[in-house]
């Protein structure tokens, strides 16, 4: 399966982080939304963004989910092409408040993770966006 997917976060303690080049960003307590795609194999991607083992850092998100405090809470996905992941992220920053920079170094997208005041708020924006929940969850 391939397609787009958006991970909703959990960040349980305000903490600063240091992702790649990007530096030290610090994460408030809260809940997020970080939008990503996956044009070949979509359930090993976020098999890998479940993991919490250490594993190599390719990615903006590598960083933030190794993190003792962040855990992944659940995948939504959509069958989609990888162009529909920049217009998601638009839709996001729309509700959630960005984290400038994160996540969109290969496009010119303000962000694709965005922070929310809720989670419910989160998780409806990703279904009124067309996506489903995906079974990986752990809820």
């Amino acid at each position: 399966m391939k397609g787009i997917y958006i991970l909703t976060i959990l960040i349980d303690k305000s903490i600063a982080v240091k992702v790649g080049a990007m530096g030290k960003i610090f994460f408030t307590q809260g809940f997020y939304a970080y939008v990503g795609s996956a044009q070949n194999s979509l359930e090993k991607r976020l098999n890998r963004h479940f993991k919490k083992a250490a594993k190599r850092k390719f990615w903006h998100i590598d960083y933030l989910l190794t993190e003792k405090h962040v855990n992944t809470v659940k995948a939504f996905f959509k069958d989609a092409e990888k162009s529909e992941e920049c217009i998601t992220a638009q839709r996001l920053g729309e509700i959630g408040v960005p984290v400038e920079g994160f996540g969109c170094s290969d496009c010119n997208c303000k962000s694709h993770l965005f922070m929310f005041s809720d989670r419910h708020l989160l998780e409806n924006a990703c279904l009124k966006l067309g996506f489903k929940p995906l079974a990986l969850s752990c809820q």
